[in-house]
């Protein structure tokens, strides 16, 4: 049982929610695969991108870690990424933009926008370029996991 690995994960108040009640095993039977996913986090703020990569793993997903869109492009995680969690605004390419290349050069891979900046218009252009959400920052673990959940129940 893998409730000691959730329950000891550092708390990630103000960054993504609050921590799960102690031995509240979060993990939904969706989650429960033969082959655990893999979730890219693409963001430039190492803070956001470290905290997301923890929670992920303690949840048992396998994580990639990358600080550009760029980054990201030249990894060779790009075709085996079964979900991906952009930062919307980030130096060089923009999340939106790597969505966009994604789609045309590779596959459609779903993706989860995070921003702190809550701009309509680019919220607008994800979302009509297939986003599945488009999740505000701070934002709640249950936000995320709803929403990483709609993106796995897509592949």
């Amino acid at each position: 049982m893998r409730r000691e690995r959730i329950s000891c994960a550092r708390p990630y108040q103000g960054v993504i929610g609050t921590p799960a009640a102690k031995g509240d095993d979060r993990r939904s039977e969706r989650f429960r695969l033969a082959k655990n996913p893999f979730i890219s986090v693409v963001d430039d703020d190492d803070s956001v991108r470290e905290a997301l990569g923890a929670l992920l793993r303690a949840l048992e997903f396998e994580v990639g870690l990358f600080a550009s869109a760029l980054e990201f492009l030249r990894s060779d995680r790009v075709r085996k990424t079964d979900c991906l969690i952009l930062d919307v605004r980030m130096p060089g390419m923009s999340g939106v933009e790597l969505q966009r290349r994604l789609v045309e050069t590779y596959r459609d891979v779903p993706v989860i926008f995070i921003t702190a900046h809550g701009d309509e218009e680019r919220r607008a252009r994800a979302l009509k370029g297939g986003a599945v959400d488009y999740l505000l920052k701070p934002f709640s673990e249950e936000s995320l996991m709803n929403a990483v959940r709609t993106a796995l129940s897509e592949k």
